[in-house]
């Protein structure tokens, strides 16, 4: 019986995903035909043959179609080529996507010629004693990075309230970044999303912008790979970089890491209703677009309308962070961040093991999003890494139901680092 139902669910799995391919071939047609109407400068789509770039994941072009491989619809394949073919240079400066959001958030790019990243700084003054000014303070600088489609408030809506000055002669500085593409920072329709380009906003941002000469990284899944880069680029800056549900997929017989993170996070499956958007936003390029193209383009009046019908003045910030994207942002960040950086991961961690900078590991044991076993491969790659695993919270919760703890655990890896 329960081979039956197995087979079933196959079946009916396999005949969804087999739709979607038909779906996105023939979107592939329409918005190609509806760039060239709109579009100043349209960006090529992924469906023709790969590009020669180490910047690009491999992900975005083995994303196998029946329809296309086929060779069905074939016209839309061919106008993919002949976009990627044509010289741009005369077609006129960037804009932003017709398909993409127009309100004031995220077209700021095209009115700023010196782009930086949105910033919410937490700093705690010094304070005199009652005897006179106390002995001279050092400065301790955090850097959280959030994960995908996420933003600063994650970490200023949790932990940051709980965050207070724990030693008499520090004085600590935390900075919570939105990463490029998401939130309030700019959403470039140029930029790839790699993590170089992550890497380089954030020290343009974060680092050069502040002065920064040391610093400590406290990272959030997607945000872990782009931590673990910007470690490795800057070993002699940072004192610790604790990694919170790291995505990490080692290499194997049969995938590389990269088709490992593909097919891990965003595994092809109908339920539950979570995993399947996931599924169904990553391995379409152009269904994905379409979904952006209802709801993140037209963001601001769907928050208007959540607001009238569960009468709240503010929406919960998960909710808001779902759709401060764009489609090209969010494409680029989850193949050319999680699953093409995977590939760079045990380079990084070996690189700050050498530079003999702290690295710890913390990860819920419930966690359906980014398996434990990530966690527990990369410990057992890199004995020295710290890992801490949390009993019965997942992915979100291994922050949000443990605040207190949690920033107790990162006041401890500071103190010790």
């Amino acid at each position: 019986m329960e081979k039956k139902v197995k087979a079933l669910l196959d079946t009916i799995t396999f005949l969804v995903f087999l739709f979607f391919d038909f779906v996105d071939v023939v979107l592939c047609v329409a918005y190609e035909l509806l760039d060239e109407l709109f579009e100043a400068k349209p960006f090529p789509c992924y469906c023709g043959k790969k590009l020669e770039t180490k910047e690009l994941s491999e992900t975005l072009f083995w994303r196998k179609n029946v329809f296309r491989e086929m060779g069905f619809l074939s016209f839309g394949r061919k106008t993919c080529e002949a976009v990627k073919k044509r010289d741009d240079g005369n077609r006129g400066e960037v804009v932003n996507r017709w398909s993409d959001c127009g309100c004031d958030s995220c077209v700021s790019w095209m009115k700023k010629s010196n782009q930086k990243l949105h910033v919410v700084v937490k700093e705690f003054p010094q304070v005199n004693s009652e005897d006179g000014p106390r002995e001279e303070a050092t400065t301790e600088n955090v850097i959280f990075l959030h994960g995908f489609l996420s933003s600063s408030s994650y970490w200023t809506r949790s932990v940051f309230k709980y965050l207070s000055e724990p030693l008499n002669h520090q004085i600590y500085r935390y900075f919570a970044v939105d990463l490029l593409g998401f939130g309030k920072s700019p959403k470039p329709n140029d930029c790839l999303y790699t993590l170089n380009d992550h890497v380089e906003m954030i020290h343009k941002s974060v680092i050069s912008a502040y002065e920064l000469s040391s610093f400590h990284l406290v990272a959030h899944s997607m945000g872990c790979n782009i931590a673990l880069a910007l470690a490795a680029k800057y070993p002699k800056f940072v004192k610790s970089v604790t990694l919170v549900a790291p995505p990490y997929f080692s290499d194997s017989n049969d995938e590389t890491s990269s088709s490992m993170a593909l097919n891990t996070v965003a595994r092809k499956t109908l339920w539950p209703p979570l995993a399947f958007g996931k599924s169904v936003m990553t391995w379409y390029e152009h269904v994905g677009r379409f979904f952006c193209f209802l709801i993140c383009k037209n963001h601001t009046t769907w928050e208007r309308i959540f607001k009238l019908f569960t009468q709240t003045r503010e929406l919960n910030f998960m909710v808001v962070d779902l759709t401060r994207h764009t489609h090209h942002s969010a494409w680029h960040s989850m193949h050319n961040v999680i699953c093409g950086g995977s590939k760079s991961m045990d380079d990084y961690v070996g690189i700050l093991i050498n530079a003999k900078v702290k690295v710890w590991v913390i990860h819920g044991d419930q966690d359906l999003t980014v398996p434990l076993d990530c966690s527990n491969n990369l410990k057992m790659k890199f004995p020295q890494l710290k890992l801490i695993i949390v009993q019965n919270v997942d992915h979100g919760t291994v922050i949000f139901h443990r605040k207190r703890d949690f920033v107790k655990s990162l006041q401890h890896i500071w103190a010790t680092s």
